[in-house]
Parts: structure tokens; C-alpha cells; sequence
């Protein structure tokens, strides 16, 4: 996949419902797909056994113009339960599977005994997952030739909320989802619901803790943080902190990712303000402020951001997700002179989650999936698509990040800080923008 623009809405997509956390009146531009810096880390996983494509597309949701592929855009938390509320039907937060269900399903197995229960199902089902997206082509295709079992990869475009109503229509029938990938707003209302089953990888102590449910019901994934572009054939001197952005040279130079108000990218770019100048994620108004400061002075200029803005050079210090602006640099070889940088000082991200299908047709496949995905092996795959995983910061610690493939991303260090807001934190921080982009930004 690499990942792309994600969004930010208050209030759940009527009538279909189509994708998770959006904010009001969002209005999104889909971002090229990554290409050209995929490595290849087949080394990385020996296996054997039967390779081959995924399988033939399966169920799919309603379709429209807000798909898988506008990732981490400021999960609003308010859409994730509402969102998820609308698109299913009388949600509980009691468990819906039989009495003991999760016990017998969830027991603990070792690798041999999963392969050998998962070897006698019907294959592995996923959702969502576009082959250019983080890399999940590789994946797919090494997870098969490694354990010999077959991939069925089913509506690649689908939203989060898609994959939830996949999980509630198909219940009970053999191509219903094994495991899905979703905003945490998702993760955690489906969990709520009793439409995931609690499982932890030999990986979960791994995983940061504000990445994870406690109980194993899901778990973080990948993730982005906020950077700056630079267009380097315009800006002589690279910004490298928020504080920097204040420089006069950068008169009329800055500009984000659409209105925060409406794009998640550009709501991320002023919490990532907002901590690099004395706020949290319990205060995102110093960021409104720093931006109604760079508006005042001239540097900030409320134009959105376009390849074309970039190249012209009408848009040379633009913010946005580092997994956008990895894609954009190799669109950009060649033509321009262009830097990414993780400003220093605000290091503000969002991620996705995997969850195991309570009801999954192939438990023991999606338990082995899982396991692949947060091993080094499904983790440096993810990392060459240009999503960071969860255990990336240890990844780094233990020098398991190829040298070749570290070169290629900002340095490791800017992701030690990475901070992820909580559902009632996004939904917090999303009504102050509302109410205070205008009065104090845009006038």
C-alpha cells in the first residue's frame, strides 16, 4: 500500500458510510501510490511451500470516493463510533459469541500446532489490503510461500468501516474475513461489539503499550507521523522544527494538506504544532495558534497542497504524513530537489490495527497470520512499504533494520517520540479545531 491521505469527520458518511475517522466537510485528493522504493527482503524470510497470487476478490462494500487508501488522517474518534454505529446494526458492547467460545478458540498453540490446524483449513481471508499498499503484495506473497497456505484477498479498496460490515454480513460462511486491518476508532467499537477475538503474538510485550489493547482484542500495526517536504530547488535552508517555520525566509512558503477542519493530514500538522509548542494531546490549541502566528507574519499560506503546487514551487514547505511524502519523493526524482524531514520538536502519529474475526472460518490461519505480521520478518516488510510497524523503535535497538533500508527513511531516532492520541482525545482536539481554525487562522 503505501499508505495514503487519510481523513477526518465528525459525523459518520451518509448514506453509505464509507470510511473511518473523517471530519466535517471533509473533501479528500488521493495521493499517488508509492512506488519504486520497495526493497526486497525475501532474505529476510526463508520459507517454502507453494507461492502464488492472492485470491480472487471476495466481498466488497459500497464503493465511492473514500477507500482503504486515505490512511491515519487524525483518527476523529467521534466518527469511529459513530461511524461504525451507523453502518451496523443495534452494536452491543456484550459479546455476541456463544459462552465460551473465545476460550476454546484462543487457546495457547505453538507455531507447529498452528500450521498443523491451519494447514486443514480453507486458506487465509483478508480484506482490504491493496497489494501496493505497505508493502502487502510482499506479504501476502511471502506469508504463502513460507507456510503454504493460500491467501484470499477480498475487496482491496474497502474502508474500515467496510471490513466491519463484512465481519456482520458474511458471520458464518466460509469467505467471511479472518482478520482485518482498521483505524484503532474501528478496532476498538468492533471489539466492544464482541466481533473480534482477544489473541496476543508471541510479540505483543513488544508492541508499545498505547498501541494495544490490553486484553489482546487488537493491536497496532503500522503507523505515520507528521513531516515537512521541502522543495529544495526553492528552500536553500531546510527547516528541520516547527519553530523554524517562524524564519522570515519562509515568507509565503508553508502550506498544509487541505484545511484541518476537513483533512485528516492537516488536522495531524497542527497537533504535531501544537506539541512542539508547549500543548498535548490533551491541548491541540497551541497549534491553532502557531498557525494563526504563521498566517499574521505571511509564512503560511492557506493554498493546498498538490504535486503540481510542489513542483511549481508555489507549495515549497508543505506538512503531511511521512508515508506521502516517501511516495512524492520519488515522483519528484529527477525534476526537483526534495527533503523529508520529522520536525524535531512535534513528532504526532496515528496507526492502524489488526483484529482477529471472533467468528473467523480459519482461526488457526489468522492466529499464524498474525504472528508472521509481528515477527522481524512481517515487520521489515511493512517498514520497505513505508509504513513504520509497532516494534520499529526495537527493531532499531536490536540492529535487525538493514542498513539499506534505513537509509531510505528519516532518522530512527525522531521515533523514539512518536505520540498517538486517544479516541476521546481525537474527538476533543476535533471540536476545538472546529471551533477555532477560523476565528483565529482564516478569518
Amino acid at each position: 500500500m503505501v499508505m495514503q491521505a487519510d481523513r477526518a469527520k465528525i459525523t459518520p458518511e451518509s448514506p453509505s458510510c464509507r470510511d473511518r475517522f473523517n471530519s466535517p466537510g471533509e473533501n479528500f485528493n488521493e495521493p499517488a501510490t508509492r512506488k519504486g522504493t520497495t526493497v526486497d527482503v525475501d532474505k529476510l524470510s526463508p520459507g517454502s511451500g507453494p507461492s502464488g497470487p492472492s485470491g480472487p476478490s471476495g466481498p466488497s462494500g459500497p464503493s465511492g470516493p473514500f477507500d482503504r487508501r486515505r490512511f491515519l488522517g487524525l483518527g476523529i474518534g467521534a466518527v469511529g463510533a459513530l461511524g461504525l454505529a451507523a453502518c451496523s446494526t443495534g452494536a452491543s458492547t456484550t459479546s455476541r459469541n456463544p459462552p465460551g467460545t473465545h476460550a476454546a478458540r484462543n487457546a495457547p498453540q505453538s507455531t507447529v500446532e498452528l500450521l498443523g490446524e491451519a494447514r486443514k483449513e480453507g486458506g487465509l481471508n483478508v480484506i482490504a489490503l491493496p497489494a501496493d499498499w505497505a508493502n502487502y503484495g510482499k506479504i501476502i506473497t511471502t506469508f504463502e510461500s513460507k507456510y503454504g497456505i493460500k491467501v484470499n484477498s477480498a475487496a482491496p479498496d474497502d474502508s474500515s468501516a467496510q471490513e466491519i460490515t463484512a465481519i456482520r454480513t458474511l458471520s458464518g460462511q466460509s469467505r467471511a474475513p479472518d482478520a482485518i486491518d482498521v483505524a484503532p476508532q474501528f478496532a476498538a467499537e468492533a471489539a466492544s461489539a464482541g466481533l473480534l477475538m482477544p489473541y496476543k503474538t508471541p510479540y505483543f510485550d513488544s508492541v508499545p503499550t498505547d498501541m494495544k489493547d490490553p486484553n489482546g482484542m487488537w493491536v497496532g500495526d503500522y503507523y505515520g507521523v507528521v513531516s515537512f517536504a521541502v522543495n529544495t530547488s526553492v528552500v536553500r535552508q531546510v527547516p528541520t522544527s516547527f519553530t523554524d517555520l517562524t524564519n522570515p525566509a519562509y515568507h509565503g512558503q508553508v502550506a498544509l494538506d487541505g484545511d484541518p477542519r476537513s483533512a485528516g493530514a492537516a488536522f495531524a500538522a497542527v497537533w504535531a504544532a501544537a506539541l512542539a509548542n508547549g500543548g498535548s494531546l490533551d491541548d491541540i490549541t497551541p497549534g491553532i495558534d502557531f498557525f494563526a502566528k504563521l498566517h499574521r507574519i505571511g509564512n503560511f499560506i492557506p493554498v493546498s497542497v498538490t504535486p503540481a503546487t510542489v513542483l511549481s514551487g508555489q507549495t515549497p514547505i508543505s506538512l503531511n504524513w511521512d508515508y506521502l511524502n516517501f511516495d512524492a519523493e520519488a515522483q519528484y526524482a529527477g525534476r526537483i530537489g526534495f527533503k523529508i524531514v520529522v520536525p524535531a520538536d512535534g513528532v504526532f502519529g496515528n496507526y492502524y490495527c489488526q483484529g482477529i474475526n471472533a467468528q473467523a472460518p480459519n482461526p488457526a490461519s489468522a492466529k499464524l497470520w498474525e504472528d508472521f505480521l509481528y515477527s522481524d520478518t512481517g515487520q521489515l516488510l511493512w517498514l520497505a512499504g513505508g509504513a513504520h510497524p509497532a516494534r520499529f523503535n526495537q527493531l532499531v535497538a536490536e540492529g535487525k533494520v538493514p542498513t539499506s533500508l534505513a537509509a531510505k527513511l528519516p532518522p530512527a531516532p525522531f521515533y523514539k517520540h512518536v505520540q498517538f492520541p486517544s479516541v476521546a482525545q481525537s474527538n476533543a482536539a476535533a471540536a476545538i479545531v472546529a471551533a477555532q481554525w477560523g476565528p483565529k487562522v482564516t478569518g
